[in-house]
């Protein structure tokens, strides 16, 4: 049937309509679709150019002790990434361990990446393995199992480091401090503190005389300092001492207070994670240098350190020369120093515990 011109006009410009639009929605699907590849191309040189690592989920300070927890897995990219970084949590974990003769355990890793424990003894480097049966670890030498008795080193940051620092085994370092069986965590109210001492730093306790002879008691020790009410205590502290710290602060605590004028006192190490601990000076009295030889729970690792200590350092010459004369010369005093002195840290001790223990009451109610 005939149509007339507006009829086919009408048609030719509905065709051409579609036609526009047909080739605008294939240009559009052409450039999504180039879009979407490039997407894809760029989300895969990304992934190939990524690599996982762990990085502090928290703020740490100099000295602070690193756990597992205090890091998090993340995704960067590996160009920012330094070659010593790791995303094994093993690596970490395995780097803080030594066994009972300080040897350190390391780990390597083949050309699979696949990690392997190795030990160096006796100039020697042997792999170190693990029984299925009793998880203990041992290394074959002259063809024989050899048992290793493990230690696990606290880990600790040798600079300050804010959120989201990559960890590598640069920043971090083993603890002077190892835990062992025969530490307990003491509390001491009768030191000289440091104005701006907080909890995490770590310190010296010192022992100054009224001649001015100064000796270090003990050395790098971690500070925990209890809260009353939310508010730090302004004389108490809490820090973790082996038996032979214990009884040495025990002796530099009388001595300190039979000599009037002596101070017992606490110094602060500047950039706890890249030093080194000093080297305890104080000549402990001779009764307590018996009981260290006595005491079964001193452990023989710390027997032998004290005994090189001392030998060197001529702790008896120091002892008749300084602090002896000065306990002398107090007379009958020396012993009313030490109840005054003593009953007053008790009292100190005693008024603390009752304000924690009313601040714990006043929570509860």
């Amino acid at each position: 049937m005939a149509t007339n011109p507006m009829q086919r006009k009408a048609r030719n410009s509905f065709l051409l309509g579609m036609l526009v639009m047909l080739l605008i929605s294939g240009i559009v699907i052409a450039l999504l679709f180039m879009q979407l590849m490039n997407k894809t191309k760029k989300e895969k040189e990304e992934l190939q150019a990524s690599v996982n690592a762990y990085v502090l989920n928290q703020d740490v300070s100099s000295g602070q002790i690193i756990t597992t927890d205090m890091l998090t897995l993340q995704t960067v990219n590996k160009t920012l990434v330094p070659s010593n970084a790791t995303s094994d949590i093993s690596f970490i974990e395995n780097y803080a361990l030594q066994d009972k003769e300080g040897n350190d355990i390391y780990t390597k890793y083949d050309k699979d990446n696949n990690p392997t424990l190795y030990i160096r003894k006796d100039n020697r480097e042997y792999q170190v393995k693990k029984e299925e049966e009793t998880d203990n670890y041992y290394i074959e030498k002259n063809n024989e199992k050899e048992h290793l008795e493990l230690n696990s080193l606290p880990l600790i940051a040798k600079v300050t480091m804010k959120k989201n620092t990559l960890i590598t085994t640069e920043l971090l370092s083993k603890s002077d401090n190892p835990v062992q069986n025969d530490v307990r965590k003491q509390e001491y109210n009768m030191l000289v503190l440091p104005m701006d001492l907080a909890k995490g730093d770590y310190i010296d306790v010192r022992i100054m005389l009224p001649s001015g002879q100064d000796y270090i008691v003990v050395a790098k020790k971690e500070v925990d300092i209890p809260e009353i009410n939310g508010v730090p205590s302004e004389n108490t502290i809490w820090m973790n001492l082996s038996e032979d710290e214990i009884l040495h602060m025990s002796c530099a605590i009388i001595d300190a207070y039979q000599i009037r004028g002596a101070k017992i006192y606490a110094t602060k190490y500047t950039e706890a994670g890249m030093q080194d601990a000093a080297i305890p000076t104080y000549p402990i009295n001779e009764s307590t240098s018996q009981l260290l030889r006595n005491d079964p729970n001193i452990l023989q690792r710390a027997m032998t350190a004290i005994t090189s200590r001392y030998n060197n350092t001529n702790a008896s010459e120091l002892r008749n020369n300084y602090i002896n004369p000065a306990i002398t010369a107090q007379g009958d005093q020396a012993q009313s120093n030490i109840e005054t002195n003593m009953q007053e840290s008790i009292t100190n001790s005693q008024n603390d515990r009752k304000e924690y223990l009313d601040s714990l009451n006043g929570l509860i109610n």
